[in-house]
């Protein structure tokens, strides 16, 4: 056998792996290609993306000593509960002086109504004085002519008729003084009655607010008060973060917005839980400017050495609750979003009729229900029979 001979399947070997290798390249290429068409191009990723959720600030509304905190970091409350007791002796202290100062106020309005009704018999007998004296001084006239009578008699009569006329007319005005008091109200609606009320109110409502209330319910966080501190009106006591209430903001490259559309479904992994556990989401909107743009020192890039960077926008994504109930997610965990974008034809930024998200919470509306039955049982102790507030004379 020749040297060239043994060469041949060698080269023949050689010459098939560069086939198979060139075949693998093509099929790759093609596989890849069948995958941007199909798939790449209609998704947007990015591993620049965290669980983000309200942080609610716990705040007392009075200020005053804290004597008790009922719950700490990683408890779970619930929206109503107490979290904080502050000292309420000088908030009971102004309720009973304001208490009083309400019925005292009353028992004022009710010797009101009584003066203006015993004006009203004033004037009635004024004015009976005075018809009796006109008539007297009337027959009087007729009698002087004659001579039956005096004229210093017919003139004492005349005196007469002055003196009730002027007392009459002391007493309506009398009567409208007093009436000016009491006229178009009620007990429970005069102005004095209504001032004291709010003062009642007010303090009540002081005395409630020596409990502090969950806003919300959620998870306590950054607890920063101790028993026996001090602190005043406005001061954070600690926080709640609802966590079934987070959602995902995804920093994307600019490169990467001109698909992005609110409303398309987004696929979620977190780091804590790996690629077994996929969380289904939604695009909300993109904030209104870049990462740089809120920055607390946004960059300043009129400079001789500018150097182009690449910005990024943060997308905001809604999870499915659901989901986040079986996977809890905490704030600050690292995800990665995949977002598809097949639909296209939405605007890029969140229309003006967008419906908007809103936060409320019920727990403060009912401060002052119960203020309320108490004005009314301390009015209803002060005026005598069924507890209704009497109607006031009118004139």
């Amino acid at each position: 056998m020749t040297q060239q001979d043994t060469k041949h399947p060698v080269e023949r070997a050689d010459k098939r792996v560069a086939a198979a290798l060139a075949g693998a390249v093509v099929l790759a290429a093609a596989g890849y290609g069948t995958y941007w068409m199909t798939a790449a191009q209609y998704r947007e990723v990015t591993e620049d993306a965290y669980v983000e959720g309200n942080l609610v600030q716990v705040t007392t509304q009075i200020a005053g000593t804290v004597t008790a905190i009922a719950a700490d970091n990683t408890d779970r409350v619930a929206a109503g509960q107490e979290l904080v007791r502050l000292n309420e002796v000088d908030a009971r202290l102004a309720l009973e002086r304001s208490e009083a100062v309400l019925a005292r106020t009353v028992r004022q309005v009710r010797a009101q109504v009584a003066s203006a009704s015993q004006m009203d018999a004033n004037v009635a007998l004024r004015r009976a004085e005075l018809s009796k004296v006109q008539a007297d001084f009337d027959r009087r006239s007729q009698l002087v002519q004659s001579g039956a009578i005096s004229g210093e008699d017919l003139e004492h009569a005349r005196e007469a008729v002055r003196t009730a006329r002027a007392a009459l007319a002391s007493s309506e005005q009398q009567y409208a003084a007093n009436h000016a008091f009491v006229d178009g109200t009620s007990v429970a609606s005069h102005p004095d009655v209504m001032g004291a009320v709010a003062q009642v109110k007010d303090a009540y409502i002081a005395t409630v607010r020596t409990s502090v209330p969950a806003p919300i319910s959620g998870m306590v966080a950054r607890r920063n008060v101790q028993v026996g501190q001090r602190v005043a009106a406005g001061t954070a006591l600690m926080a709640i973060v609802p966590m079934d209430t987070v959602w995902i903001t995804a920093n994307f490259k600019e490169s990467q917005l001109r698909h992005l559309r609110s409303g398309q479904p987004v696929l979620v992994t977190a780091d804590a839980y790996g690629k077994d556990v996929v969380y289904h989401g939604t695009v909300v909107g993109e904030e209104a400017g870049t990462g740089s743009a809120f920055s607390l020192m946004p960059a300043q890039n009129a400079t001789g050495n500018w150097i182009k960077v690449v910005q990024r926008v943060p997308v905001r994504i809604a999870l499915d609750p659901h989901e986040v109930a079986r996977h809890p997610l905490q704030l600050g965990l690292s995800m990665r979003a995949s977002v598809d974008t097949h639909r296209r034809d939405w605007p890029r930024l969140t229309p003006g009729k967008a419906p908007l998200q809103s936060y409320r919470t019920e727990v403060f509306a009912r401060e002052g229900n119960e203020a309320d039955e108490l004005v009314a049982r301390i009015i209803a102790a002060n005026v005598p029979g069924s507890g209704a507030a009497p109607a006031l004379v009118r004139r």
